[in-house]
């Protein structure tokens, strides 16, 4: 269990991402489409076209965390599911997965 501190916002990134990516390449993202700083300890969350893959991008105050799930078996609902954009309070976040 990782501790997140109460108040973190978490934005669930629309549509699909290339999973590909990792530190540099999502942060670039976040950059770029949100005009947000991925440094500012914010939560992002990025999902594979498929679906069978998420990546979770934080900056915990020390440093940039990446992390990232491969589910063997379901899939992680799409963007429509999840609603556009905006964000959750991290004490409601979570993604039904599997």
């Amino acid at each position: 269990m990782i501790p997140v501190p109460a108040g973190v916002r978490v934005f669930l990134a629309t549509g699909h991402t290339d999973m590909r990516k990792g530190f540099d390449g999502l942060a670039l993202a976040v950059q770029e489409h949100l005009k947000m700083d991925a440094h500012a300890g914010q939560i992002f969350v990025f999902r594979g076209r498929r679906g069978d893959l998420i990546k979770v991008l934080w900056h915990d105050g020390q440093g940039m965390c990446l992390f990232s799930k491969r589910l063997e078996k379901g899939r992680c609902p799409s963007s429509k599911f999840l609603g556009q954009g905006g964000y959750q309070n991290s004490g409601e976040f979570g993604l039904d997965c599997g």
